[in-house]
């Protein structure tokens, strides 16, 4: 299960519906081991693209160099699906190199801020896919 504060989960929202019509990508880094996510890192999407997503190579070193140097890891990597439902693509699953992250997915197929939009969490190992229920809190306890 994913857990994650209100907070989180909006700003990961919003980057979303900010970079539509293209793929928005990010990182939520929390301390090694922990499995909590607190610090918000947006990226840019490299591909510049509605069907695709790809973290700019410098960043994703320096902010894994950041990492390293906070002791932090990868609890969540985002991405955004434009025009479809919020389910990892094959090129998601082939691309899913952190094998201890929630892997989190938000559809901004429905633009209108008046209808749902979907906001799913996935483990990804070995290329199996596993949906995991997303739990929102005020804060961690």
């Amino acid at each position: 299960m994913l857990t994650l504060t209100q907070d989180l989960h909006d700003r990961i929202v919003a980057h979303a519906r900010q970079d539509h019509p293209d793929e928005a990508c990010g990182i939520v880094a929390g301390p090694a081991g922990s499995d909590r996510p607190e610090r918000f890192v947006p990226m840019l999407n490299a591909a510049r693209s509605p069907t695709f997503y790809e973290f700019d190579s410098a960043d994703l070193l320096a902010l894994y160099r950041e990492m390293d140097d906070r002791d932090e890891e990868p609890v969540i990597v985002y991405h955004s699906h434009t025009a479809t439902e919020a389910y990892p693509s094959r090129t998601d699953v082939s691309y899913a190199g952190e094998p201890g992250a929630h892997y989190v997915l938000v559809s901004t197929a429905d633009t209108d801020d008046a209808g749902p939009f979907q906001f799913r969490s996935f483990r990804i190992v070995d290329g199996e896919i596993t949906e995991e229920e997303v739990r929102i809190v005020e804060a961690y306890a």
